[in-house]
């Protein structure tokens, strides 16, 4: 099991003084988001301002982009940082999609997004092995390649290509709900957990789902990386924030499906209300305690590591904690921690 961190909201200046910080700490990755700012930007430093750690997004908006504009943003972050970028997609939800991003939300979002995954691996076979581009599908056409804009090949790197050799760049793709997961398994070399979920969610809903996934295309477990984004709270602050966040998430009706395996559809339903409202305040009050510990893991600094390994053992392969990684904010405790899965 690997440690990986996220990249906190920061302005892009601050980004090579923590690619730095995350690399000699001793994570495995560093993780870049799209709330506030790009994903992919800060990317470009991490690759310059580190050597053996590895990055990506988690997640950028596929919806809100094109195959192409994916492609040739993968293909130069891998080549610029000898391999160690992973580019992780996520669809977002419809309203952002629509009101946010200005874009269309499709008819099927799994169809949608394995088509985009089908275009970005048909330019990318295209540029690493001469390849005709020739892709016809519902969603996308990709037809023209001329030599003027083809980047041609990557070298091989130390890093080594994706899980199951299905791309150069290994995607991985999140989600909350079977369709997404089961897309992981069929085509992708990694799977974004969301931070919302339960270790009993995923044995029972989305490590199932990815199983179909893998079983469809002939690939095995060993063939895909599931990462996680935990809870962790070691304080009541720490619990406090918890709760916030786990009743913004279950208030999501896309993501109900999380409360409704544990009996909670009345509570997600209030939620959901709370929100329509902009009644956030209240909304923490109706995590209960029985609530907060399915979905974060309570626990001391102390025990941390133990625990984290403990709850996620066979079910994980990456963590990162929803705390983001600050240099020079608990330093020795990230040290100590990060040694802990090394």
């Amino acid at each position: 099991m690997k440690l990986d961190a996220a990249l906190p909201t920061v302005p892009l200046k601050d980004v090579p003084a923590i690619a730095k910080a995350a690399q000699e700490i001793g994570f495995d990755a560093l993780w870049t988001q799209e709330t506030q700012h790009d994903p992919f930007l800060p990317c470009a430093l991490v690759a310059e301002h580190s050597e053996s750690l590895r990055f990506g997004t988690a997640i950028a908006v596929s919806f809100a982009r094109s195959p192409a504009n994916l492609a040739y943003t993968a293909w130069d972050l891998s080549a610029q940082s000898g391999g160690r970028f992973i580019l992780g997609l996520g669809t977002q939800v419809k309203a952002h999609i629509e009101r946010r991003f200005g874009m269309t939300w499709p008819d099927s979002v799994t169809g949608k997004l394995r088509e985009q995954i089908q275009v970005i691996r048909a330019f990318w076979d295209c540029w690493q092995n001469g390849t005709k581009l020739n892709f016809r599908g519902e969603y996308y056409k990709a037809t023209l390649m001329s030599p003027f804009f083809n980047p041609g090949p990557l070298p091989p790197t130390p890093f080594g290509r994706g899980a199951g050799g299905e791309g150069l760049i290994p995607i991985y793709i999140a989600g909350v709900n079977t369709g997404l997961a089961k897309l992981a398994g069929e085509l992708c070399e990694g799977f974004h957990a969301h931070p919302f979920n339960s270790p009993r969610y995923m044995n029972e809903v989305i490590l199932p789902a990815i199983e179909d996934g893998l079983q469809k295309n002939g690939r095995t477990r060993k063939d895909i990386t599931i990462s996680m984004t935990p809870f962790v709270a070691t304080s009541p602050e720490e619990e406090s924030f918890a709760r916030m966040q786990i009743a913004f998430y279950a208030s999501t009706p896309s993501y109900h499906a999380v409360m409704d395996l544990h009996g909670w559809s009345e509570t997600a339903q209030k939620l959901s209300g709370f929100a329509a409202k902009g009644e956030w305040a209240e909304m923490p009050m109706l995590i209960t305690d029985e609530m907060l510990h399915e979905f974060c893991l309570v626990t001391t600094q102390e025990n941390l590591a133990t625990d984290l390994k403990k709850r996620y053992n066979g079910i994980a392969d990456r963590l990162t904690l929803y705390t983001p990684f600050i240099p020079k904010e608990k330093d020795e405790w990230w040290r100590d921690l990060a040694k802990e899965f090394n």
